[in-house]
Order: structure tokens, then sequence, then C-alpha cells
């Protein structure tokens, strides 16, 4: 759910980030610190400048007639021999799971289960991602993890490089018939719908994780994966519970805007590996950093504000959007680069910790860049917008990026975006899809271009 209206304002000053104790303690109790830890000046930001897509997949369609596909969330898996091979997997929600080439064809569809009785949900997947060399049944396998927020599971693909030579169906459903609903307490329970949503995977040394959110909750959760006789499932590590409301510097209570009865949600994730530490997209909030302590989650910070943080709203179950911010009477208290819903997270990698952080800011269309490391200070932001070869991005959910050179096609890697409004439509169809943009154009679009290092950073090496 989205507000419907996305103030744009000048800068603000003040401003400071938000530090909250670790996870377990209530919501109510969190927000109690914001009052008091807010408050830096803040510069001008400059103007976002564009960037154009060379490739886009085929646009699907939310209807009967295209399956119900909804294009949402895309990861990037990296062939191990021939890296202009590599494969970007994408999910389109009841309509499951679509592979694609790097030219942007489709290699395989995977339908997402069907439900398992009259009155209950079938599944839907919703954010997907990719781990190396994970030991199943003896051997070093890669996988594509996908929230499945329809059944609350989290499924495992198993991705083969010899299908992928031989132009055979790369990924090959390897779920633990025993993995259990991630959040509900039974499978009556799962047909409410407060499910996995969100999803962030991870390696370290030889074990790898999955961080889950909660679909109209705050709560994300840290999964460890089984090897369950050549399957795979997990347990839970650690659960950690965002706020649901905040006390601003005026000392008033705010609370975002959600239908009733939910909260404000976090959807866009991404795990630096390397520095540990998990990125939380919390849609009407902004971005949190997580560090990652021994797989537990340490003390939340929140590193940027979307615009609307603070603004009063009302609820209109009358009106298409349901929630109406009300501008004309904005505190003053939000961010300058985010407009909500604070959306897909993904990190750039260089050397000696170098590199960025990309959120898409969903409410005006463009991407906020950020130092991957420090205080992730901001640099900057972009915008895909047309061009002879594809159409621009608007309302994007998911991003995924890779730093390393994927064959003659993206020679200094790859920027995956997921586009809301594929363009042109067909007919009243309105169509989604996924765009390919080299890194290069990202980085040479900046006035101080940003760093290109195809060489320091292995998504494979999990050391």
């Amino acid at each position: 759910m989205k507000p419907s209206a996305h103030p744009h304002r000048p800068p603000i000053p003040s401003r400071q980030s938000l530090f909250l104790p670790r996870s377990i303690v209530s919501a109510s109790a969190l927000s109690t610190l914001t009052a008091a830890l807010l408050m830096v000046t803040g510069a001008p930001a400059p103007q976002p400048v564009s960037v154009s897509a060379r490739v886009e997949t085929p646009a699907v369609y939310d209807d009967e007639a295209g399956g119900d596909a909804d294009a949402d969330d895309p990861a990037v898996w990296v062939d191990p021999r021939h890296p202009g091979r590599s494969l970007v997997i994408a999910t389109l929600k009841e309509a499951g799971l679509d592979v694609y080439g790097l030219d942007g064809r489709r290699l395989q569809r995977i339908a997402a289960p069907a439900a398992p009785g009259e009155d209950a949900a079938p599944g839907r997947f919703n954010n997907v991602d990719v781990v190396y060399g994970f030991e199943l049944d003896g051997e070093r396998t890669d996988l594509a993890l996908v929230s499945d927020r329809g059944r609350d599971r989290v499924r495992a693909y198993a991705i083969d490089p010899a299908a992928v030579r031989a132009g055979r169906p790369p990924l090959k459903d390897v779920t633990a018939a025993n993995a259990a609903p991630v959040f509900s307490a039974s499978e009556a329970d799962v047909d409410d719908q407060r499910t996995a949503y969100g999803l962030a995977a991870f390696s370290d040394d030889d074990n790898a994780y999955v961080a889950v959110s909660r679909r109209s909750e705050t709560r994300v959760r840290l999964l460890r994966l089984e090897d369950r006789d050549g399957r795979v499932g997990y347990r839970t590590e650690d659960t950690l519970d965002l706020p649901a409301s905040f006390t601003l510097p005026n000392g008033e209570s705010w609370t975002p805007c959600a239908d009733p009865g939910d909260h404000a949600q976090v959807e866009g994730m991404v795990v630096d590996q390397e520095e540990h530490v998990l990125y939380a997209a919390q849609e009407d909030v902004g971005l949190w950093r997580i560090d990652l302590d021994d797989e537990e989650f340490g003390r939340p910070r929140l590193i940027d504000r979307v615009r609307e943080y603070g603004t009063p709203w009302t609820y209109d179950p009358e009106a298409e959007e349901e929630c109406v911010i009300d501008s004309a009477d904005d505190p003053g208290f939000g961010g300058e680069h985010l407009s909500a819903d604070a959306e897909g997270a993904t990190i750039y990698h260089a050397a000696d910790g170098k590199g960025y952080l990309l959120a898409s800011s969903q409410g005006d269309d463009t991407f906020a860049v950020y130092e991957r490391g420090g205080r992730n200070a901001y640099l900057g932001s972009f915008a895909v917008t047309d061009s002879a070869a594809t159409d621009g991005v608007q309302h994007s959910d998911g991003s995924a990026v890779v730093n390393v050179p994927l064959g003659r096609s993206f020679p200094k890697g790859l920027l995956v975006t997921h586009d809301g409004e594929a363009t042109p439509a067909d007919g009243d169809r309105e169509g989604t899809n996924f765009k390919f943009t080299g890194w290069e154009s990202v980085a040479d679009a900046f006035p101080k271009p940003l760093t290109i290092d195809t060489e320091s950073f292995d998504p494979r090496d999990t050391d």
C-alpha cells in the first residue's frame, strides 16, 4: 500500500541517525528513544541523474490471461565458468518464478505451489536471493531462495550450471517437505497472510542464512538453512521487532499509515556479507542498518527516513490508495532522499570496504546511493529513464547489483531493477518487467563518477 501523495519540499535542516536497542524489546519501548536522538544539519540534495537500461525482459500481466504474473524482485546468479551465461532469477508473485538470460529472454518459469485446500491461499513468490556453495547431500550447491508469501515458507531451488550450458531448465525445487511456516503458528494461521515477505540471503563460512520479514508487521526473522536428507530446510536463529510507532522531536507520537490492524512492514532487504550488516527498508519509515553479530541481530540504526516520516495522514477506505498524506501540515521531520515506499536494497562491492548501498525510492521513481562504509553517507540519486532500447523504470520494488564482469553483455557489472510500469501498455492491461543496466552507465552518470571495481569482490567467496 502506498500513500496517495508524496510531498516534495526544500531540504530540511536538522537530521540525525536513530539508534535502537536490540530486538526483543517491544516496539513501543524502542520508539521512546527517538525524540532525543534526532537533529544534525543536512546539505542540499543534488538532482537525480539519468541512466538508461540496455535490456528488458518480456512484460508480464497480472490478469487471468497473463497467469496472474506480477513482476517484483530480482536476483543475479553468476555462472562459475562462463559469466556471460549468468542468470537473472525473478519473482512473479502468484505466477511463481522466471529465469532469464542476460539478453532478457525467458529460459524457465516455475509455478508457485497450488493451494493445499479449497479455502487455503496458493503460493505467492515475493522476494528472491542467491547463496553459493551450500553443502546439500554432500555437494556444493548454489541455491535460489524465495519467500513464499502465500504459504509462509522459504522455498529453495538448486541451480545447475551444467543445465545452463546444455540449454535445459536450470532450477530445481529442493525444498524440504517438512519446511515449517516461517511466522505462522499453524497452517490455519497461514491463510491470515501475515506471512514471509521480504528476504535477503547470505553465507558465513560453511553456513547459509536468510533474513525474512513479515507482511503487515515490523518483525524480521533470521533463519539458518539445514540439509535435510538432500533437501533444504531451516530453523530460527533470532527475531527482531522494529518500531511500529515513533515519538517525534516535538513530543508527538506518530504511526505510519496502514490498513486497520496492520503495521509498518519491511520488504526490501540486503546483507553485506563481508561487513556482516543487514539493511532493511521499512516502507513508510526509512532505511535501517542492523549489524549481524554471531548470527544475531544487533542494535538497529535508522540511517535515512522517507520524506513522509512524521507527516499526518488520514485513512480513507473509499479512496483508491486508502492513505491520504496531509502534506500541508508536514512538520519537517522526514528525510530528503527517499519517497515512500522505501523499497529494494542492494550492495555494490568494491575494495577495502568501499562500494555503495542502493535503495529504491518508489514514490518518486528514483534510486538513492549511499556509501557502503562508515555512516552510509548519501551520495546522490539516479533514475532509469527512457532510451531507444527500453522504457524507463517506475514504482520499482526490487533490485540487484553485481560488480563482476558478466561476459560481453555486461563487462563492468550489472544492475537489475524491477519496473512497475512497463510500456507500451497492452491496451488496458498494465504490464511489469525487469530492466538490465550496465553498472558503468550508473557510475559514469554522476558528476563525480562512482567506483567501477570488477576484481576485488567475488560473490562466491563466502569466507
